[in-house]
């Protein structure tokens, strides 16, 4: 019923309302600031886990998977657009990385990442977790983009099944960045608005990649391969290190496996 309902729209309407849906994860994990002031570094080792998890299988099962199999039904070299695209997109978010003041959770302030900047440590955390989600909106709009070329790898299931897997992985990261708030002092309104939106740039970064793709349909390959590559920077440089951080580790890597069985039955079920 809702696949019937969502294949009546453009392509970038749905990249949209697929982009909402993932915010509105944020907010609802941004929400969790109202029923706790603090979290438990193991509760949140397992969803950091988790959402690494997820992001890992996202990005081989959604993104370089189908970006491998439409440059061979192309008649190209299979492998060139996966390769080139990911590194890109991870040489990207390293720029980005080395640019944009931020702070991740549970380090001083002199440990802030980007130009040096006088900015408040709440505001280095709120940059932090926003720019995990561009490369996440990024890669749901590429995904529904990539409908409108066509091509057998894409399927509308297959960009449901990403965003409903980007989203469930939204819900720790919200509530990692508006938790954190509240010990900064901030109100419990405060936490959650700056909280949820952390997630804002994922409708953004949704509509701009299913329009960049559907203008360009040749650099689709790149693009799915792009959008892997930033996220599995994220997951590497970010989540996995973080969730690793204090007592449970193993509880973080069950977490990550985890996440990692949930994208792929997604993927698989509905794809």
């Amino acid at each position: 019923m809702i696949m019937e309902w969502l294949s009546k729209f453009n392509p970038v309407v749905m990249a949209l309302f697929a982009t909402l849906f993932t915010w509105v994860v944020t907010a609802l994990g941004a929400s969790m600031v109202f029923f706790f002031k603090s979290i438990n570094k193991r509760v949140l080792n397992v969803m950091l886990g988790f959402a690494s998890g997820v992001m890992i299988a996202a990005s081989f099962w959604s993104l370089l998977a189908p970006s491998i199999e439409m440059s061979e039904a192309a008649g190209g070299i299979a492998w060139l657009p996966a390769v080139v695209g990911f590194l890109c997109g991870g040489a990207f978010l390293f720029l980005v990385d080395k640019v944009l003041p931020h702070l991740h959770i549970g380090f001083p302030v002199k440990s802030a990442e980007g130009v040096k900047t006088s900015w408040h440590r709440s505001v280095l955390l709120i940059l932090a977790i926003t720019l995990h989600n561009i490369p996440e909106g990024l890669a749901v709009g590429v995904a529904f983009g990539a409908l409108a070329a066509h091509v057998p790898s894409a399927s509308l299931a297959g960009a449901v099944a990403l965003a409903i897997g980007i989203g469930l992985q939204n819900f720790p990261e919200g509530a990692a960045v508006s938790i954190p708030l509240r010990r900064e002092g901030f109100s419990r309104r405060k936490s959650f608005f700056f909280g949820q939106m952390s997630g804002i740039v994922e409708p953004i970064a949704g509509v701009l990649g299913a329009l960049l793709v559907m203008s360009v349909q040749p650099i689709l390959p790149y693009a799915l391969a792009f959008a892997a590559g930033a996220m599995i920077f994220v997951v590497a440089e970010e989540l996995i290190p973080e969730s690793q951080r204090g007592d449970g580790a193993d509880l973080s890597t069950v977490g990550v496996m985890l996440g990692f069985a949930v994208m792929m039955l997604l993927d698989v079920a509905l794809g």
